[in-house]
């Protein structure tokens, strides 16, 4: 990283829209050359009225209210295409959108209700189905192995591991909560949860739409943080792990970072002689945006998969830089009535029509959005008997049962 990206990224939780010029990144966007590679690679760029190359030209001519008093920027599922394309290295991601769209939620008539309502119970309960908090750590009976939640055992633990919302509250992503924890005690990990202490890191808050959500989240957890001694922080979310990994750190997050998978991947070699099954299956697996085209983790999910006994990957036609979203990030897993209502063809549909192609029985995962997308997508489109949807640390616990 350039030492004035960095110093940007240093100063990246103090940046508004009216001061976004006085960064040299901000300053980065005179030299946007309107090739139109970015609104050529958004996924929804062609319901856009205002693509972020439009939207640069929009901001050079002193015309960004138009672009506020649009509802274009509801189209952007912030999934990193624009960003990882950019000939000039523009965040545009990272930092532009995100700016544009806090502006244009003070013009909206009308947020979406769907969008509305996660945003406010993620305010009011820490994640954005509206679950007790109290229910967090529910899944830890059902695990099967122990899981040490700190709040009934403060001691010290070399790995703190952020469980996440959807990994904790719904169904099938506590499936892959209690395949997270069979796998890192076989690794002999010494690990512990913050159960009904933890909320949403907030990535989706400062992404979509809602910055003081975002930092009343931050402030909140970082608190939790300093509670406890720990090594790393490793999040099954790669939402939260990219909320942690670029706007927690400015604000004092000192520890190391993982996402499961990476972190998984380092341990490879203890983790094949574990898994003595044979699953005989054929697997494709999805790349996420925030851990693919912002992380560049596309081997160490592929390797994982690999070492299962039995298991054979079929690639989709789009993979790793060029793999299509899911349709979840940037609010977009809360938006899905607002795009069917404008008739747009879903993201998860999308990209299910491409897994299915590949002739794989299974759709292997590494965030917990895409789990029940997927599974909804395989339905809608009367694919569910030919294929399932199974997390990454799913596959690796069955290949480790007797």
């Amino acid at each position: 990283m350039g030492s004035a990206v960095a110093a940007f990224e240093d100063n990246v939780c103090g940046i508004t829209l009216d001061n976004y010029m006085e960064f040299p990144e901000g300053r980065r966007l005179l030299s946007c050359i309107q090739c139109g590679v970015c609104a050529g690679t958004c996924p929804y760029g062609e319901f856009m009225e205002y693509p972020p190359r439009k939207m640069i030209a929009m901001l050079r001519a002193g015309l960004a209210e138009k672009v506020f008093t649009s509802e274009s920027l509801l189209n952007c599922v912030a999934c990193y295409a624009c960003m990882a394309k950019c000939p000039r290295d523009i965040k545009l991601t990272d930092v532009l959108l995100p700016l544009m769209k806090e502006q244009t939620l003070t013009h909206l008539p009308e947020m979406p209700a769907e969008l509305q309502r996660a945003l406010q119970n993620t305010l009011r309960y820490g994640n954005p189905m509206g679950e007790s908090s109290r229910k967090r750590a529910a899944w830890v009976k059902t695990a099967g192995t122990p899981v040490r939640i700190l709040t009934e055992d403060p001691s010290p633990c070399d790995v703190l591991w952020f469980v996440e919302c959807y990994t904790s509250y719904y169904p099938r992503g506590q499936a892959a909560a209690r395949a997270t924890a069979r796998i890192l005690n076989a690794l002999g990990i010494d690990f512990a949860i913050l159960g009904n202490e933890e909320k949403c890191a907030g990535e989706c808050g400062r992404l979509t739409w809602e910055p003081g959500l975002f930092e009343t989240l931050v402030d909140y957890n970082m608190a939790v943080f300093h509670k406890y001694r720990f090594n790393r922080v490793v999040t099954s979310c790669p939402h939260g792990y990219n909320a942690l990994n670029r706007r927690y750190v400015p604000l004092g997050f000192h520890w190391e970072l993982d996402h499961i998978v990476p972190f998984l991947a380092r341990h490879i070699e203890s983790l094949k002689p574990l898994m003595r099954r044979k699953l005989d299956r054929l697997v494709t697996y999805h790349d996420s945006c925030c851990l693919g085209r912002q992380y560049d983790f596309y081997e160490e999910p592929r390797k994982l998969l690999q070492a299962i006994p039995g298991v054979r990957l079929a690639e989709m036609t789009h993979n790793r830089l060029n793999s299509l979203c899911c349709g979840g990030g940037g609010g977009g897993m809360w938006l899905d009535t607002y795009y069917k209502a404008k008739g747009y063809e879903r993201l998860s549909e999308r990209r299910v029509k491409e897994a299915v192609a590949t002739g794989a029985e299974v759709l292997a995962v590494a965030c917990p959005y895409e789990v029940s997308r997927f599974e909804d997508a395989l339905k809608v489109l009367g694919h569910d008997k030919k294929m399932v949807v199974r997390d990454v640390t799913e596959l690796l616990a069955d290949a480790m049962e007797a």
